[in-house]
């Protein structure tokens, strides 16, 4: 299309210079308006949202599906670790769960109504929810870029927090696993951790995909392989950026509210359907047939390459 572009705003240009044949001129008027419109003006915002969740993004996801197995995997990996270590010592859960106060997770581990007193649906107000949302978001941003960022490092850092991620997930989750209050805490805890750990997938992955440029970067440079990783790494990015914002929104307004146990399950299942309709529109992306690059039977070969030896250039 930009070559024909070309093509008729030369023609164009010349039939204006002599002056002849209005009705040419406007027909080839109109043609270069809606072609230039096409190729220079850059489509509306909510088109190229659209564009990127709709086809960008789940070529992406389809690509890197193995890589995202791995993050997945690693992190339950983290979570059984975390279930075993605390079950069999809880003083290591301690060192399982870093941030939080060694002094209330003592209490939750060794009292019942600490953990009931720690599950208890207490009303908040809208400006506490709001500020505590920001917080929320801010936090699990900042692990988010940080998974990403020491993927540079040949990905052995965002390895790490993948696994550290579930350590701490699973020896928490053994705090309120060993009495009535489990259901309580599972309605308390998925709503807000599913879109949360399946943004620090994401995320993880991205870093992975910057590791493997470094470590193995093919035929290529380092450098032209990170200039080629950059691109679906910060899509996926992106992606987080939309699930961090809905699990803080969720923490903040729906796991701190007067909800109950089973409509806090069924925003849970909500969740997992929602992610689960993606997924089979990535998978169902992935299985057409891509297209064959064939843009270098049409690329032009150099002219001091084709003199002397006899033969054309290639069209």
């Amino acid at each position: 299309m930009a070559r024909l572009y070309r093509v008729c705003s030369a023609r164009l240009s010349a039939l204006r210079t002599r002056g002849r044949d209005p009705d040419a001129i406007r027909y080839l008027n109109a043609l270069c308006l809606r072609a230039y419109t096409r190729l220079q003006v850059p489509p509306p915002a909510e088109q190229r949202v659209r564009g990127f969740f709709m086809a960008d993004l789940p070529k992406v996801l389809a690509a890197t599906a193995w890589l995202q197995a791995i993050v997945a995997m690693l992190m339950l990996i983290g979570f059984l670790a975390g279930l075993a270590i605390a079950r069999e010592n809880p003083a290591a859960a301690y060192a399982c769960i870093p941030f939080y106060p060694a002094g209330q997770l003592e209490s939750l581990i060794e009292s019942r109504d600490a953990r009931e007193a720690f599950l208890e649906r207490k009303p908040m107000e809208f400006g506490i929810k709001s500020i505590f949302s920001a917080a929320l978001f801010t936090h699990n941003m900042s692990v988010g870029i940080l998974s990403f960022a020491t993927g540079v490092l040949a990905g052995i850092p965002t390895l790490w927090l993948v696994f550290y991620n579930g350590l701490g997930l699973g020896a928490f989750v053994w705090v309120f696993s060993r009495d009535s209050l489990w259901l309580v805490f599972w309605a308390w805890l998925l709503p807000h951790a599913i879109p949360e750990l399946l943004a620090v997938v994401l995320c993880s992955t991205a870093g992975l995909i910057i590791g493997k440029a470094v470590v193995a970067p093919g035929r290529q440079t380092v450098t032209a392989a990170l200039r080629s990783a950059a691109s679906p790494a910060l899509e996926l990015v992106a992606a987080a950026v939309p699930l961090f914002i809905v699990a803080a929104l969720i923490e903040s307004f729906v796991r701190q509210s007067m909800l109950s146990t089973g409509f806090r399950l069924l925003a849970a299942a909500a969740a997992l359907y929602a992610i689960g309709a993606y997924a089979r529109y990535v998978f169902r992306i992935a299985r057409q047939p891509v297209p064959p690059d064939l843009e270098w039977l049409v690329r032009s070969a150099p002219l001091h390459e084709s003199q002397g030896t006899g033969s054309a250039p290639a069209p």
